[in-house]
């Protein structure tokens, strides 16, 4: 959407995009070598700018990861034990495969996990799940989840889960001994400078919550989750942007991981754990984009809550470009925009964009193929009765 190189340019076509297609709020930030090159804010009710709170969904993953991270850098986690070692108030079905559950693998979905999940949320008022209930059985799995976390295939291969990352929150709270977001806000956010992002709002940062929105314009309510480690954190984009700068070096030296982590676990995040349709895809809590001229990974993660969420954050470690797109009121638009910046970054098409064009081709298929049995049905009529006849 803009010519390669050309950072503002980008920025401007994907503000004007934004403008364009959403039809709720949304914030947009584009950063090129370490330095914001512009922040844009739409929306159709309340004003909202870079320090105004979203619900980011599936991007809490990413966030989760490194608190599981400062616990395997302080030797409390193995990445490699069992994870039923570390659990008392929870426990996974029987299954023969649950000493091959792993947190490395919990983290790169390669678990084995058959929860499907995916949460739907809770509506505003509407009594909210305890933790261990959720791992049961989730009472607000999405759409065609099956909300139930088991072992139910053998790990080792990529499958999407948000029930894992429901088990991790456990975790941190089994391992941390305090409440997921306390240890969350002291270990992570705070010392990242990301003071205005919670897990779990307060009376303070409730009034600072963007306003949901539908596809149509329409408010829509607050959805709450008992999964807040998979798909519930509240940030803004200054502070997201203070979490793509502490995925590099900084410009003064500063190390990447600014002391949460240290630059060798953040390296390890990045190793491909996973692939799908043959290439790497998944890391450590991150996904991995593709890769830039030097042969590194464009990392982040995208997020959907409904009814109309949708979140990217994506960035090059390396060099220190990124971009955040933060909605309500689109389902798809934040993720194609990162895709475009993926794109117009390393000239490469994300596993998203393959998937979405394989399913397209799919139904082409499929039209393609019920046309020729329709003609071919219609062809037999007429033949059967031309001999009747």
């Amino acid at each position: 959407i803009a010519a390669r190189g050309d950072a503002q340019a980008f920025f401007e076509a994907a503000a004007s995009r934004i403008d364009r297609e959403n039809r709720g709020n949304a914030i947009l930030v584009v950063i090129e070598q370490g330095r914001v090159v512009g922040v844009h804010d739409q929306t159709i009710g309340a004003p909202v700018n870079d320090d105004t709170l979203f619900q980011v969904a599936s991007l809490s993953k990413w966030v989760t990861a490194w608190g599981v991270m400062t616990l395997v850098e302080q030797g409390e986690i193995d990445l490699d034990a069992p994870v039923s070692r570390y659990l008392t108030r929870w426990r996974l079905p029987d299954s023969p495969y649950n000493e091959q559950v792993t947190v490395r693998r919990i983290l790169s979905h390669t678990a084995g996990f058959t929860d499907g999940l995916g949460y739907g949320g809770f509506l505003p008022d509407a009594p909210v799940q305890t933790l261990e209930e959720s791992l049961t059985a989730a009472g607000d799995a999405a759409y065609g989840a099956n909300g139930v976390l088991r072992v139910g295939r053998e790990p080792g291969s990529w499958q999407y889960s948000g029930g894992g990352y429901t088990l991790l929150q456990l975790l941190i709270e089994e391992i941390s001994g305090e409440p997921f977001n306390d240890y969350m806000r002291r270990a992570v956010l705070a010392p990242l400078g990301m003071h205005g992002s919670t897990f779990v709002l307060d009376d303070a940062s409730r009034t600072r919550v963007a306003e949901f929105y539908d596809t149509d314009g329409a408010r829509a309510p607050h959805y709450a989750y008992t999964a807040t480690a998979a798909a519930s954190l509240y940030t803004s984009a200054a502070d997201l942007t203070r979490f793509v700068e502490a995925q590099a070096q900084g410009a003064q030296g500063e190390p990447a991981g600014r002391g949460v982590l240290r630059p060798e676990t953040l390296a390890l995040m990045a190793q491909p754990e996973a692939a799908l349709l043959g290439a790497p895809f998944w890391g450590l809590g991150m996904t991995l984009y593709g890769r830039d001229a030097s042969g590194g990974f464009l990392i982040g993660h995208d997020g959907g809550n409904r009814p109309a969420i949708n979140t990217t954050v994506r960035t090059n470690p390396e060099t220190g470009d990124g971009i955040i797109v933060l909605l309500t009121g689109n389902v798809r638009l934040a993720s194609e925009l990162g895709g475009e910046w993926t794109f117009w970054k390393a000239g490469v098409t994300d596993v998203y964009g393959l998937m979405a064009a394989r399913n397209a081709l799919l139904m082409r298929l499929l039209a393609g193929w019920a046309v020729i049995v329709v003609v071919a049905l219609a062809l037999w009529w007429r033949g059967r009765r031309a001999r009747s006849a």
